[in-house]
């Protein structure tokens, strides 16, 4: 039986959808009889309320789009500059033994931990949100298409090279596709870490945005707010996973497992 059969996934969501009611209902009623504090986790209902109100009011969409432009603006930069930096260093050897171990060392530095720093340096609006995003993406991206590189078969390109294929050829016909799925590897991380530079960048000091609304619905003890914000974020990294996979299966649809 086949994996990809319409049944299978017909029945594996049902499945999950039934699994994600009954946790939430478990949740209702654990609120409802006082077996766990909703102070502290408030309820489905009311949390679902709230999002309702917070969606009406038009608060939402503001926050949403300063969030979404920081997070958007942070994967892409991070992204370009992963890429081009990782194709760079995976193919010249001699650059790779200079700057790899020196990335590798930044690395290892706790990201968020700088964040005030980057909040100093570039100040409170949007600048800050995105340098810290554009550098959680940045590694996440440049560690797997540096890999894709180096694992790129060096029989093939001796083989096309020996062909009268050019340097430019080679990495169109070979290189890049072997590539592009480390490469999409490393976004879906980023997609991730690319909210998450966001969020703490708006967390550490911002106006607005849904890390902002998230601290200040925390110090007001609000916690059907900063509920309603997670369920939001969770939507989003749902949208951006879906068009990453829907971008995934065109690049990658002359591979048998996409078509």
């Amino acid at each position: 039986m086949k994996t990809d059969d319409p049944s299978i996934k017909a029945r594996s969501k049902t499945l999950m959808t039934a699994m994600i009611l009954s946790g939430l209902g478990l949740w209702e009623i654990l609120a409802e009889f006082k077996i766990i504090n909703p102070f502290y986790s408030s309820r489905p209902s009311v949390i679902f309320l709230d999002f309702y109100r917070f969606l009406m009011s038009g608060e939402l969409a503001q926050h949403l789009w300063i969030t979404l432009q920081e997070a958007l603006a942070g994967l892409f930069l991070g992204t370009v500059a992963g890429v081009i930096i990782g194709a760079v260093l995976g193919r010249v050897r001699w650059v790779a033994d200079i700057f790899g171990p020196i990335i590798t060392a930044l690395y290892g530095i706790p990201k968020l931990a700088l964040a005030p720093i980057f909040i100093l340096w570039f100040g409170l609006g949007m600048e800050s949100k995105i340098f810290i995003s554009a550098l959680l993406v940045f590694y996440l991206v440049f560690f797997s298409t540096f890999e894709g590189i180096r694992s790129v078969n060096s029989d093939m390109v001796s083989a096309i090279r020996l062909m009268g294929a050019g340097r430019f050829q080679i990495y169109q016909r070979v290189i890049l596709p072997s590539c592009v799925p480390w490469i999409l590897t490393g976004i879906r991380g980023g997609i991730g870490a690319s909210l998450l530079g966001a969020i703490v960048g708006e967390y550490m000091g911002a106006g607005a945005g849904l890390g902002w609304m998230v601290q200040y619905a925390t110090t007001t003890y609000q916690i059907e707010r900063v509920m309603s914000c997670l369920l939001v974020l969770l939507f989003m990294g749902l949208a951006f996973n879906k068009g990453l996979s829907f971008c995934e299966g065109r690049l990658l649809k002359w591979r048998p497992d996409h078509r």
